[in-house]
């Protein structure tokens, strides 16, 4: 039996939803490939809550103090020897920011191909890993000559609702980091400034396009994302626009997002746009065109027009959480 290895990045002991999402893809090539699945924390002594009673068979700790604040050296360097212990087949990680600044290095440094961004996976005697290109407009399959691969599953890629029960045993790496040279100093952390929306932890988003018509009629989303306490997004008309800030965009230039409800409201659902959005788990469309491209991905949609319909249902929606 091989094993497979997935990075799982956290920050204060708070794990990072890209992982959890990346975690839910290795459990399932894990159980295709019938592999076993180590998860690898940096920069803690104890386990995570979030990995307490998950599917994993393993959780390896590696509680150098180097690690606890981010460094792309220090942590190619820790990775790099346990690559050389552990020998798997795949190292796995989410495509975050830090991951798209350590992951490479790593790959050069172990002479072994990173695939980024991927967005799936299919085996059907070979394994061929799935990334979008040409802002998600064309899926291509990639694959590898034999040996280690390490690979990144971008945002919303998989869904982490049920990443399985599990009791995942714990073993903690002593990895000496001290003689590493490092170059790279990290500053005071970056903090999203209090206005900053943050669509990726919604589990409900309201989004408006360029159907809503006028600024003035973002009122009557706000309202409806107030009653539904969801997250009010936006495809990028309205932010070119300059109705919303671009915190609130949703597509390949903005957010990428999963909420479990994704209302939109007068979006088109253009190829853009439906990158960011596709992988949420219900996707409800109001839109007056029944031929908007946002129909083809809807769970359910409406053909009518939202400054009739929104005002209707936002009022049925209140009104049954007075009862």
């Amino acid at each position: 039996m091989g094993q497979l290895l997935i990075f799982i990045q956290q920050q204060d002991g708070i794990v990072s939803r890209v992982s959890l999402e990346a975690l839910k893809g290795a459990q399932e090539l894990a159980a295709l490939l019938d592999h076993s699945l180590a998860g690898i924390v940096f920069g803690l002594e104890t386990l995570p809550d979030e990995l307490a009673d998950i599917r994993l068979d393993e959780v390896l700790l590696v509680p150098a103090p180097e690690l606890t604040v981010y460094s792309p050296e220090y942590y190619v360097a820790a990775m790099d020897e346990i690559l050389s212990t552990e020998s798997p087949a795949l190292l796995i990680a989410g495509h975050t920011y830090q991951a798209r600044d350590w992951l490479p290095r790593l790959a050069r440094r172990r002479e072994r191909p990173l695939i980024s961004d991927c967005v799936g996976y299919h085996h059907n005697g070979e394994l061929f890993w799935v990334r979008q290109i040409f802002q998600g407009k064309i899926s291509t399959d990639v694959t590898t000559t034999p040996g280690l691969v390490i690979v990144s599953f971008q945002s919303g890629a998989f869904r982490s609702d049920d990443l399985g029960s599990g009791s995942p045993s714990v073993r903690t790496l002593d990895i000496d980091l001290s003689q590493v040279p490092s170059r790279v100093y990290p500053g005071e952390r970056f903090q999203d400034a209090k206005s900053i929306v943050d669509l990726d932890r919604a589990e409900r988003i309201v989004a408006v396009g360029r159907g809503i018509g006028e600024e003035e009629n973002l009122a009557l989303a706000r309202e409806l994302a107030d009653t539904l306490e969801a997250g009010l997004g936006s495809s990028r008309p309205i932010i070119d626009y300059g109705w919303l800030p671009h915190d609130h965009q949703v597509g390949s230039s903005g957010q990428t997002v999963s909420p479990k409800l994704y209302l939109g409201v007068g979006l088109s659902g253009a190829i853009q746009h439906q990158v960011g959005m596709k992988n949420s788990n219900c996707i409800v469309a109001i839109n007056k065109d029944p031929n908007a491209p946002i129909f083809e991905i809807a769970d359910y949609g409406i053909v009518a027009d939202l400054l009739e319909i929104v005002p209707r249902l936002t009022t049925v929606l209140k009104e049954r959480q007075e009862k």
